[in-house]
């Protein structure tokens, strides 16, 4: 994943899938809109051929783009798919895992991190972001700002925060996120994924408001 020194990268967040045709339309709109640092995908509960076709045929758009296609869950199934890495949920074992298993080459980034210390520990641990507010550790308002702008102001590791609508865009931005994560606001957005990719960027200063 890589950031403006000037502004916050977006990074896309899928609904769990488990199935890409109905999906690609949207996210090839979102893509359309540029901008886009990274894809990452949450599955459903499907075996592991199901999850490997799933990510094949998601990736290919998202890496034509230049941007990093992730993984939410088994790291093996993600490299053998030909993901750009995996996304982990606390700082346990398989956090450890992952890391022995893809880094330095692919990134292994960290959620469900719902206290400073597990945040510390994974940074510690090497991982190559920390994701705020997500599904596992959920975090909103002043609790979510508040949470970035402690990191921010400590270390160097990448944070990436979800945002819940685009009108969270910018104050997490003002707070210091490295990176705004945007999932069903996208997705469901009026005008479409692709308006609702602009108005992120809009956002966050890298377009003309």
């Amino acid at each position: 994943m890589t950031q403006s020194q000037n502004f916050p990268g977006i990074c896309l967040v899928t609904p769990v899938l488990d199935e890409a045709a109905s999906f690609l339309p949207s996210l090839r709109q979102a893509l359309a809109a540029g901008g886009v640092a990274s894809v990452l995908l949450r599955h459903a509960d499907i075996d592991a051929n199901a999850i490997q076709n799933l990510v094949k045929e998601l990736a290919k758009p998202v890496q034509e783009t230049g941007a990093a296609f992730v993984v939410a869950g088994d790291p093996r199934l993600a490299l053998e798919a030909g993901a750009d890495g995996a996304h982990v949920g606390g700082v346990g074992r398989e956090l450890t895992a992952a890391l022995k298993l893809l880094a330095p080459d692919h990134i292994v980034g960290a959620g469900g991190l719902p206290t400073r210390h597990d945040a510390m520990v994974a940074g510690e641990s090497g991982a190559e972001y920390v994701l705020f507010g997500d599904w596992d550790a959920p975090l909103e308002g002043e609790a979510l700002i508040e949470r970035v702008q402690w990191w921010t102001e400590i270390f160097n590791a990448p944070c990436v925060a979800l945002a819940k609508s685009l009108s969270e865009a910018r104050p997490l931005a003002e707070a210091g996120a490295d990176f705004i994560m945007l999932g069903e606001c996208v997705w469901s957005h009026p005008l479409g994924p692709a308006e609702a990719v602009r108005e992120a960027r809009r956002a966050v200063g890298e377009l003309p408001a």
